[in-house]
This record gives C-alpha cells, structure tokens and sequence, in this order.
C-alpha cells in the first residue's frame, strides 16, 4: 500500500526476515458474510437510522437468500458496535465512544419475534406497508421482509427487477415460491427474528402454510383491499419493480374467489400504514 511505512511494508512482505514464508490460513481468514455486513448495518443504524439499515438488510436477503444469517446479528452487530467504540475511545476520548458502548450493550438484549403476513390483490401497497412497519418490529435493523416477488426472481436466478416468463407463474412454480417463503420465515424465526411475509396469500392453503411457519411467535395478518380501479391505476403505473403484475393479471386474480380470509382487513384506497402499526401495539404517528 502506497500510505505503509518502509518498516511496515518490510513487516507485511516479510522483507526483514528473508527466509520466512508466510503461510495464511484459508480457514481463520474467511469469515461469514453476515459479519461483514454487521458493520454497515450497524454503523447505518447509529449515523442515519434504522429504516436505511433495514431496507440494506432485507436487499441483501433478497438477493442472497441467507435468512439464517439474522441468528446471529445481535452477536455481530454488538461486536461490530464494541469495535468502534474502542477506535474512537483511543482516537478522540473515552466520552466519544460511549454512544456505540451502549448501542452494542442494547444489540445483546434483542426483542422476541413475531410474524406479520400482508396479503391482498396487486396493487394493494403490500410491499409499502411491509417496508414501513420492519424499522420497528424486533431485533435490530428490524423485521426481515420476505417477499414472494422476490424470491421467485431469486429461484428463478434474476435479479429482482428483470421480467420472468408467464411460465414461472405456473400453479407448481407459485407453490415452490410459497414453500420457500414459509421456510425462510420460520428459519428466521428460530433465530429470534421478526419477520414480515409479503405475498398476495390469495389461497387458502398458502395463508396457512404461512400461519403455520410462525412456531411459538405471535402472528398478525394484515388483508389490504382496494377498488379494482385503484389497483388497476397502480399496477399500471409500476416501473423498476419486483412484481410483474400487469393489468390482465390483477383482472384474473380479482375474479378468483380467495376463501375465507380470517386476517384484519384494512382499507388500501387510503393509508393503512396507521391502522396497522395500532394493530401492532405501535405508535401509529411514527414515520
């Protein structure tokens, strides 16, 4: 490296001592890529808020599928936390790293799970109402979103945002996209994560796969309704997204007949985000 010292660059190459070889182990030198991401999550946690570090977390999930890495986050992000605490104590005073001795203090006493489900037609702002309410439920950075969009993408080998064939909508993709959706969330759960499942759920059998994922954790479902012309608007007026959803596809779900719903139905034409954090036993003014 160009800043090193002449001695430190000897040291690191090994320069000093000609006949010493160094021999790295593989082993102790790879890490678990959740302690890496411990430390952005919890330096954004701290310097801009738990919503950025929240919607970092569950992007990464998407993309990964590494659900499990949440057991152990209250470990690495109270680690993370207790490390730049003591680079601050010796930089600028111990009162400089108090703050983040006290963060990695809270990060070991994390809340305990609990499941939310959002299901609704598309268009019903499922997505929206899951990135609002994860901030505030559980252990830190907040609930882990699992949106069936998403994984099927991810099962699919693509990125969110690019467009799958209408045969990846097939009844036996759909229920493998579901299975895979419910043992995410009860994986997480295991690891005392709070968990927020985002899905249409429009089949009886898929709203209890989910329900059943939740184990010993409490479990709020939340069914978002809407007139068919606000959703139609809003699906047309989509761009970047997960959700391939078009108008032709909200008309043929709205004409299924999804059983008995025995989730909280909330009004989607206006802001449900109020009604549900009331339901949730959270502030329903907080942003």
């Amino acid at each position: 490296m160009a800043t090193c010292t002449s001695a430190i660059s000897a040291c690191w190459t090994g320069a000093s001592r000609p006949s010493t070889r160094w021999n790295l182990d593989e082993a102790l030198a790879t890490i678990d890529t959740g302690y890496d991401l411990a430390f952005l999550l919890m330096d954004l946690d701290h310097r801009v808020g738990r919503p950025a570090a929240n919607r970092v977390l569950n992007r990464y999930v998407a993309r990964s599928g590494d659900a499990g890495l949440v057991a152990a986050l209250p470990l690495w992000l109270s680690l993370r936390a207790m490390i730049r605490a003591h680079a601050l104590a010796k930089a600028k005073g111990v009162a400089q790293g108090l703050p983040y001795l006290g963060l990695a203090e809270a990060m070991l006493a994390p809340p305990p799970p609990r499941l939310v489900a959002v299901g609704g037609l598309q268009g019903t702002g499922k997505s929206r109402l899951a990135r609002a309410l994860a901030p505030s439920l559980g252990a830190a950075p907040g609930a882990l979103v699992l949106r069936s969009d998403e994984i099927r993408k991810r099962l699919a080998g693509l990125a969110p945002e690019e467009r799958l064939p209408s045969a990846a909508y097939a009844r036996e993709a759909s229920a493998a996209v579901f299975a895979e959706l419910a043992a995410l969330a009860a994986e997480a759960l295991r690891g005392g994560h709070a968990v927020i499942a985002d899905a249409a759920f429009l089949r009886p059998e898929e709203r209890a796969a989910i329900e059943a994922a939740r184990g010993n954790a409490p479990f709020q479902g939340f069914w978002l309704e809407a007139p068919i012309a606000v959703l139609r608007a809003r699906v047309e007026a989509r761009r970047g997204d997960a959700s391939d959803a078009d108008a032709a596809v909200l008309a043929a779900a709205a004409a299924r007949d999804p059983g008995p719903v025995g989730w909280q139905r909330l009004d989607a034409a206006a802001d449900p985000i109020p009604a549900a954090r009331r339901a949730l036993g959270l502030n329903p003014d907080d942003p």
